[in-house]
């Protein structure tokens, strides 16, 4: 349940997003999107749905961001979820709506804020030598956890958080995080109950993976993922077949396998762990919820999260090679992850082929010998 306070703040941001949504429910405009605003040929990235190019508003030079996507019922929906969203806090902005003929077909056009920031990972990555710390990764999980309370408490799942969709708006070191691609997004509702297994691999909840239905908690699985991730510099979960999701990646997913090694978990408080443990739950109902997440103690005080440097941007820097390739991986899946039961022994953590890892064991090999040890955890065994 969300508090007082929280209830109060996002009534305000939602009525935002309908005076956001007045502006344009008389239906798209149906003039040439080129008549208001100059389109360049600079593609700004690849969406689920459609691609997003540059382009600059006429009236006012502002730089913006095109999404076209062919008329579909689909693209409907991700465009009326999405301009819903528009105006809340961390949510990319839609800034207007055309309907055009494109190479012969009906398609909408979006034009959204552009966020010329870059991802969430990159940024990271380009720190070079200056720490990341557990204080840094405290705020960026408090802006996304803000961004999705506000579609949850509009009964809107998102459905594809990854670090790919969360956008700053400038490169400068005060710019905001946002949420962007609506393209697997609906509402939850009782007739609605998003069955349908189209999520990107890495960050998706074991629910998705069986015969259970699914529903917001799918997306605090997806913040525990990312947290996890803003912490270490790799995933819980990965796939040891070269393939983008494999049968043991499924088992480990759905059994709630991963674990906090060290030296990256090392220094990570306990508080962390404890969080992403409530988020990673395999168990939908006992997952925690967006009031309980935006209400821990560290998200909700970053500032006395201590402020001790990780080993993330070192990782993300060092592995950028193999970070790409799995982001592709999760790219080219989007399109063909299927249910799979396909029962399969899952290899212990030693004799597994996590590349991410493997780079980690070997160059701390001497100081595990020296009694290092592994923080691991097992969902089913925190259950007992």
């Amino acid at each position: 349940m969300l508090s007082e306070n929280q209830e109060s703040r996002v009534e305000n941001n939602m009525q935002h997003s309908q005076q956001e949504l007045t502006v344009h429910s008389d239906g798209a405009q149906r003039h040439a999107v080129t008549d208001d605003y100059k389109v360049t040929a600079q593609v700004l990235g690849l969406g689920i749905s459609g691609r997003v190019l540059e382009c600059y508003c006429k009236t006012t030079g502002e730089k913006c961001a095109l999404k076209i996507l062919y008329d579909t019922p689909k693209a409907r929906r991700e465009v009326e979820l999405h301009w819903r969203a528009s105006g809340g806090p961390h949510i990319v902005r839609i800034l207007s709506l055309y309907e055009n003929m494109h190479k012969g077909k009906k398609c909408l056009l979006i034009i959204m804020e552009c966020m010329e920031g870059g991802e969430l990972f990159s940024r990271i990555q380009a720190r070079g030598d200056q720490a990341f710390t557990e204080r840094e990764a405290s705020e960026i999980m408090h802006d996304i956890g803000t961004a999705i309370e506000h579609l949850h408490y509009m009964d809107i799942a998102h459905r594809d958080v990854k670090p790919e969709n969360l956008l700053y708006t400038t490169k400068e070191s005060n710019a905001t995080l946002k949420l962007t691609d609506f393209g697997f997004a609906k509402e939850t509702t009782l007739h609605n109950s998003l069955q349908t297994p189209c999520y990107t691999p890495y960050y998706v909840a074991p629910e998705v993976l069986g015969p259970e239905k699914y529903d917001k908690s799918c997306d605090m699985w997806s913040l525990g993922v990312i947290m996890y991730i803003l912490l270490c510099g790799f995933p819980p979960f990965y796939s040891n077949t070269g393939q983008a999701i494999s049968p043991g990646m499924k088992q480990r997913i759905r059994l709630g396998q991963y674990e906090f090694p060290n030296p990256e978990w090392a220094d990570v408080s306990q508080e962390a762990k404890q969080l992403i443990i409530q988020l990673l739950k395999t168990d939908p109902n006992e997952r925690m919820t967006i009031g309980q997440f935006v209400n821990h103690p560290w998200i909700s005080q970053s500032m006395v999260v201590p402020p001790t440097p990780l080993h993330t941007s070192r990782v993300l820097t060092e592995d950028k090679e193999l970070w790409d390739d799995v982001k592709e991986e999760m790219t080219s899946a989007l399109a063909t992850m299927r249910v799979d039961y396909d029962q399969v022994k899952i290899k212990d953590l030693d004799m597994s082929n996590n590349p991410l890892l493997n780079k980690r064991r070997t160059r701390y090999a001497p100081a595990a010998d020296e009694g290092q040890s592994t923080d691991s955890h097992n969902l089913n065994e925190a259950k007992a």
